[in-house]
Parts: structure tokens; C-alpha cells; sequence
């Protein structure tokens, strides 16, 4: 069954060491269990408890926890789950994705593949803004992201939020390209939203900033990660990047989800 939860502090010991896991404690290091745009659910059976849900905002996101395997049932029901509430997209483990999409006609699946920053003891010369004003990072992101040019407080509120917490950060490089840490949880960090405004691409900035990024984040003790569409992949290679795995997203079609 899958039921209402208002905290996870009892679960996170029991949670895998995935992306999914760490996404969805950096929404509850955020937020709690209280807010309606930030729903934790709690996947069990009548012997033990096996998963996490957590609805935020139009996104899903689900992890099982260790040496935890969902049945057909369980599957199925976490199928009409997401039917009900129809999120724009869902990310979990890639093992139960398939049998999700047999049941799910109104969604597709999106490969991704995640890489992981290889040092190489480097340091470039770039002069970056580690706390630049959102504004600033906004009216970049807006120029190559229509879900965050047409929800500007939305975004603000969110990002102020978990930076104040020590759970995001963004860099700016010049003022035409940025990228932000979309997670800080147990010395890994998931970097997203690279963008360059128009005029500006073409002239390896954001090949600059992810490499800088990298270095010095790796230097102070992190993991760096990303996830890449494909036809991104070689990019991300070639700027120090290497491939470590690759999942399914399910998106609702139709959508223009970003």
C-alpha cells in the first residue's frame, strides 16, 4: 500500500546511495513533510516497509529502500498512483520503469546518462561568481528554459530557499553563463540548468564553468554528477566527464515538460 508520511527520519538510514534517494532527502532537508507542494508517501506491505514517494510541485520521484524489491501488486498500484495524480514526470529506479509504461499510455520514457566528474588535478583560471544574484543566474536560465522563464517566483522562491540551507548553489561566469548545484547530500553533488545566453554560445563557456565547477568541487572533497540526454553525451566526455550508468525517465507526453 502506499500511505501519506509526514517525516522520513526513520526511513534514511534504511535508503539506498542513489541519486533518487539523495533527491528526494534534499526535498525534505528543504521542506519537511508539511507543505501540500511537497508530499512524502510511504510504499510497504503487511511485513516491512519498502519504498519512498515524493510528490513536489508537477515532478514524482521514488526510491526503494536497501535490499528492498517491489512485487507485480506493488508495482501495479504504484502504476495507478501515478495515474491519479498524474505528475509531468517521474524518476525511479530503471528496473521498475517498463512494467510502470505498460500501464501508463499517456506517458514516454526519456534515456538519460548520468556521469561522474573524473579530476585530473587541473585548476583552470576562470574568474566565476560562486554566490552571484539569482536574478542574475534567472535571466540566463530564462533564456534557455521555458518552465523557469514562465514561473520566475516560483523558481526564486525555491532556489533562495535551499541555498540559504546549504543545499544548492549556483556559479556565474561572466554574465552570460551559469550552472547550479541541484544537491548537496553526503559530499555528492548533482550539477543541472547549464545555460548561455544566445549571443554568447558557441564560445565554450559552459565547457569553461562545468570543467572549473568539477575541478574545484572535486578538490574540496565531492563527487560531482550530472545527467545528459543523448545527444549530449560526447560533450560531456570530452570535458572530463565519464559515464556511469543511464535511466528512464517517464514524462507525461504533450506536456513541453523541461
Amino acid at each position: 500500500m502506499i500511505t501519506q508520511i509526514t517525516t522520513i527520519d526513520h526511513l534514511i538510514p534504511k535508503m539506498r546511495k542513489d541519486h533518487y534517494s539523495r533527491r528526494i532527502r534534499s526535498h525534505y532537508q528543504a521542506y519537511g513533510g508539511e507543505y501540500d507542494f511537497c508530499r512524502f508517501f510511504l510504499i510497504k506491505n503487511d511485513e516491512k516497509e519498502l519504498g519512498i514517494v515524493v510528490l513536489f510541485n508537477s515532478s514524482m520521484l521514488a526510491s526503494t529502500l536497501e535490499d528492498c524489491v517491489l512485487s507485480d501488486d506493488e508495482i501495479a498500484e504504484l502504476t495507478m498512483f501515478i495515474a491519479m495524480n498524474k505528475p509531468l514526470s517521474c524518476e525511479l529506479e530503471k528496473v521498475y520503469v517498463s512494467a510502470l509504461l505498460e500501464g501508463l499510455p499517456e506517458y514516454k520514457t526519456d534515456k538519460r546518462t548520468q556521469f561522474r566528474f573524473k579530476p585530473r588535478g587541473d585548476m583552470p583560471r576562470l574568474d566565476v561568481d560562486d554566490v552571484p544574484s539569482l536574478n542574475d543566474v534567472y535571466k540566463i536560465l530564462a533564456s534557455s528554459f521555458p518552465a523557469i522563464a514562465n514561473s520566475y517566483e516560483l523558481w526564486l522562491t525555491d532556489m533562495s530557499h535551499r541555498v540559504r540551507r546549504g543545499l544548492a548553489q549556483s556559479f556565474l561566469l561572466g554574465d552570460y553563463t551559469t550552472a547550479t548545484i541541484q544537491y548537496i547530500i553526503d559530499r555528492v553533488v548533482l550539477v543541472g540548468h547549464v545555460a548561455t545566453i544566445p549571443e554568447e554560445r558557441g564560445k565554450l563557456h559552459a565547457r569553461k564553468l562545468l570543467y572549473w565547477i568539477g575541478e574545484r568541487l572535486s578538490k574540496d572533497g565531492f563527487e560531482v554528477i550530472l545527467f545528459a540526454r543523448p545527444h549530449r553525451v560526447s560533450y560531456y566526455n570530452e570535458i572530463g566527464f565519464e559515464p556511469v550508468g543511464v535511466d528512464l525517465v517517464l514524462e507525461r507526453k504533450n506536456e513541453g515538460h523541461e
